[in-house]
């Protein structure tokens, strides 16, 4: 009589005699640690390259990570007021040069769906639209949701955006789609980036400067030829990003201006609720 329940043939194991005593003198990687030393290793060995190797530590070490590493802190956030006048959505959307944008209503809090940039410009053509009307859903997710989840929830909704949600169900911030690529690709740059070798202040065909907002007070000091802060001076700053946002009180807005020793600040371009560039130019006489 045949056994019922014959056994399943193990799988044949084709690897060289050769190969079994390299993998058991050189086991394979047990931490993460090891397994991003093994790929330094093929790096070295020109197994890989450079810019694949990087892109393969970031996807090992984005399994460890969860929205709350990668948010934007709700106090950066750039949200729109439902029962703001269109102008004022307009301009706020210009201004700041997202395309998605969480709206609340009442509280900052309550956020009741997320504005697409480019839905206002229908109201452009039939006013008689409700606002209402043209919200999206908004997607919610804790902070401990593991970035690998997130991804993938990405990728089958078709979302770009989620609100983060703290422990105690408030809004703590929000993450893109952008947020989380760029743990394994790196930062996405877009047309106001430009490479790290090409220096952080850079003339423009107008005569007036590109500075980043990352460049230290001292290095725009000596490059203008100016004295931004005094020395007996309570404010401790490092960058001009920072200077300035202290000195207009607020999240600094795309097509703001301030004028500082004969300066005049005109933020370029913001994200994540800091200053990325800034165009710089002498302030005509008497104008400050």
């Amino acid at each position: 009589m045949s056994d019922p329940y014959p056994t399943r043939p193990d799988r044949e194991d084709k690897r060289t005699f050769l190969q079994k005593i390299a993998e058991f003198i050189h086991p394979g990687p047990d931490s993460t640690d090891e397994l991003i030393e093994t790929l330094a290793e093929a790096e070295h060995n020109q197994l890989i390259g450079s810019d694949s190797r990087k892109m393969l530590e970031g996807v090992i070490r984005m399994a460890d990570m969860s929205a709350g590493d990668v948010m934007v802190p709700t106090t950066r956030m750039e949200l729109v007021n439902i029962d703001d006048p269109y102008d004022t959505m307009m301009h706020g959307v210009i201004d700041t040069a997202h395309s998605r944008f969480p709206v609340f209503e009442g509280e900052r809090e309550n956020i009741i769906g997320i504005l697409m940039a480019k839905d206002l410009l229908k109201l452009q053509r039939a006013p008689e639209l409700n606002i209402r009307a043209l919200l999206r859903p908004a997607v919610f997710v804790p902070e401990s949701k593991g970035l690998n989840d997130l991804l993938r929830d990405f990728q089958s909704n078709h979302n770009h955006l989620a609100v983060v949600i703290d422990e105690f169900g408030r809004v703590a911030g929000l993450v893109t789609i952008e947020d989380v690529l760029e743990e394994i690709v790196g930062e996405i740059e877009d047309e106001f980036d430009i490479a790290d070798d090409e220096g952080d202040i850079f003339g423009l065909a107008d005569r007036s400067y590109r500075v980043s907002g990352d460049t230290t007070i001292e290095r725009v000091e000596t490059a203008f030829g100016v004295k931004l802060t005094s020395d007996d001076s309570e404010e401790d700053f490092d960058t001009i990003g920072g200077l300035i946002a202290h000195e207009m009180g607020h999240v600094p807005r795309r097509g703001e201006h301030h004028m500082r020793a004969g300066l005049d600040f005109v933020v370029m371009h913001t994200k994540g609720g800091a200053v990325k560039w800034f165009k710089v130019s002498p302030v005509p006489d008497g104008a400050e």
